[in-house]
């Protein structure tokens, strides 16, 4: 399913005509308005053979709902989040171990959609993030994740800690990642029923979500640098998971 929902302002619809022109219905383009940065989103709606209309100002104000609209606004398609409601019965049909992965505000929309595109290549029953300061669905994430968005359930809760509740409730282990735990993400048993917690990109796990893990895992750093980037650190993590979860190796669960 999906929804349509407007992009204001010219930075931002310009990054939706060029990183995700697939999901531009139309654009608007406020007729009595002379700008260079306009006729520029013109020509790349029209190269990319999305539909061009000239609207009166009033009718921009109205549909960007209050947001500075600068004289042009894209209508994008996205795919809808999944409702929290349905998560449990996703759950329910699952014949095997569910794998989840859980994102606790992440907010840059290619570190979003470089999440979905592996959490689907790794064989993610589904992806969870709160509503309120994380990025949701928006067109530039869609064209990072390449399809993985359509496919991959992607679920939007109100209250990110009391999910986590629920999933252990249901025998699910939570392991979220820290860079000062002294647990070693490769000795750690990931083949059960998992939820992997990852942090967003100012300050990783927040105190509530950082409470309710299981467990900590950290990930080895041998060179200089002291963290990892939220996607590349969700990519080791999964594959380590869908290493374990395919037979190989020797892994134990910390007491």
């Amino acid at each position: 399913m999906k929804e349509r929902s407007p992009v204001a302002g010219i930075h931002s619809v310009r990054t939706a005509l060029r990183f995700g022109a697939e999901g531009v219905d139309e654009l608007w383009l406020e007729r009595t308005r002379r700008d260079h940065r306009l006729a520029e989103l013109a020509d790349l709606a029209r190269q990319a053979g999305i539909r061009l209309r000239h609207r009166e100002r009033n009718q921009l104000d109205q549909a960007a709902g209050g947001a500075n609209h600068q004289g042009a606004l894209a209508w994008v398609s996205v795919p809808a989040a999944r409702a929290e409601q349905d998560l449990a019965s996703l759950l329910d049909r699952l014949s095997g171990p569910p794998l989840l992965l859980l994102l606790d505000e992440v907010q840059d929309p290619h570190n979003l959609g470089a999440c979905l595109r592996t959490a689907e290549a790794a064989g993610v029953h589904a992806v969870i993030a709160p509503r309120d300061k994380a990025v949701g669905l928006t067109p530039v994430v869609c064209k990072v994740a390449s399809g993985a968005a359509e496919t991959l359930p992607y679920f939007q809760v109100t209250n990110l800690a009391r999910l986590m509740d629920q999933l252990k409730e249901r025998g699910i282990w939570l392991i979220g990642t820290a860079g000062e735990s002294d647990e070693d993400l490769y000795v750690t048993d990931l083949t059960g029923p998992l939820g992997l917690v990852m942090g967003g990109e100012s300050g990783g796990l927040r105190r509530l979500t950082r409470e309710r893990c299981d467990l900590l895992v950290g990930l080895p750093m041998h060179g200089k640098v002291e963290s990892l980037n939220v996607s590349v650190a969700a990519g080791v993590c999964l594959y380590e998971a869908l290493r374990q979860r395919r037979g190989s190796g020797r892994t134990r669960r910390p007491g």
